[in-house]
């Protein structure tokens, strides 16, 4: 039998954690094998959650700890309460080879500052990025940097190219990567200095991981038509937050159009297989797991107000990145 997969996760950030961490994991334990969780956080509230939810004690282990980073904290402040917080034991077990992976639905900042001080980058890695999932018509599209970085070269450009592929890659197997540049236009002419630049390396050189797209408008991201969404922090974090709350629009907006008349009720239970699809597509949950790529360990950021099924997700994620050697597909295209 094969090793299993350790990960390492931090109990106690989030909103309604501990509780959603440990359904989360139980979640995931049912629809996975061979996999150990390193949980980190207050065993007081910690292990009853764990017979609340019949999880084996042979796939985990606690470490205690009553120390927190706090949501409103700075990631400053967060690093400054010291070694023994249950988000820094976590990244510190990933730093010692004790897991192999580390989820928190904590402060995001804290989890940020917190992994870059105590893991290295990879090598020729400038900048991490932050990557998430997005669905399209066609699949999934990985798209990066959603806030890591404000401010990007084109060399950082590049290398989120490459590892936006690589993490496609270990999550799609069989999926070919196809980047594209997020832009004001689809022209060659269209952009600043930068883009521009990132552009003219990515058309002239050949990458054996990915296909180059050339440019993608923010209104054909859904289209998928490419799957690999190259922007620096700034533009993606604002298409991201633009898709998040364009979505819940929609949700909330169709579920009030079938709820206000008779007509509509009726309407709703005639489509209800065809409703539930389309709230599944559009179902944050299930592409929660966004992934700190650039560091030598894979680190996972859950979103802090996902529940159960969310948190779920995002050890799915975790799980993948790790079967699909995600860090090692990094390094062999970089060199």
């Amino acid at each position: 039998m094969n090793n299993p997969i350790i990960i390492a996760v931090d109990a106690m950030g989030g909103d309604n954690a501990p509780t959603k961490v440990i359904e989360g994991i139980s979640i995931h334990s049912k629809i996975s094998s061979n996999i150990k969780y390193k949980i980190f956080g207050n065993k007081d509230i910690i292990y009853p959650l764990t017979k609340k939810n019949k999880l084996s004690e042979k796939i985990f282990e606690i470490t205690h700890t009553d120390q927190v980073v706090e949501g409103e904290d700075t990631a400053l402040s967060a690093a400054k309460r010291g070694k023994n917080t249950s988000l820094w034991l976590a990244i510190d077990s990933l730093k010692k080879n004790e897991a192999d992976a580390i989820v928190s639905a904590g402060n995001t900042g804290a989890l940020f500052l917190i992994s870059k001080l105590n893991l290295k980058m990879i090598e020729n890695i400038d900048k991490p990025a932050l990557s998430a999932l997005w669905p399209s018509k066609k699949g999934m599209n990985v798209v990066l940097d959603l806030g890591a970085n404000i401010e990007c070269s084109s060399k950082n450009l590049i290398d989120f190219s490459i590892m936006g592929s690589a993490l496609l890659k270990a999550l799609f197997d069989n999926e070919t990567p196809k980047v594209a540049l997020l832009n004001i236009g689809s022209e060659e002419l269209k952009g600043n200095a930068i883009i521009k630049d990132t552009y003219q390396y990515l058309n002239n050189n050949k990458f054996q991981l990915f296909e180059f797209n050339g440019y993608i408008e923010g209104n054909n991201i859904m289209e998928g038509n490419v799957n690999v969404i190259v922007a620096d922090g700034f533009t993606g974090n604002i298409a991201l937050k633009t898709a998040e709350g364009t979505s819940n629009f929609i949700i909330s907006e169709l579920k009030r159009a079938l709820s206000s008349t008779l007509i509509g009720k009726i309407s709703s239970l005639l489509n209800y297989n065809n409703l539930k699809n389309f709230k599944k597509k559009l179902d944050p949950r299930l592409y929660n797991g966004a992934i700190l790529l650039g560091l030598d360990k894979p680190v996972i950021k859950s979103h802090g107000s996902t529940d159960s099924v969310g948190f779920a997700n995002s050890l799915k994620v975790c799980e993948k990145t790790i079967k699909g050697r995600l860090i090692n597909q990094i390094k062999d295209n970089l060199s």
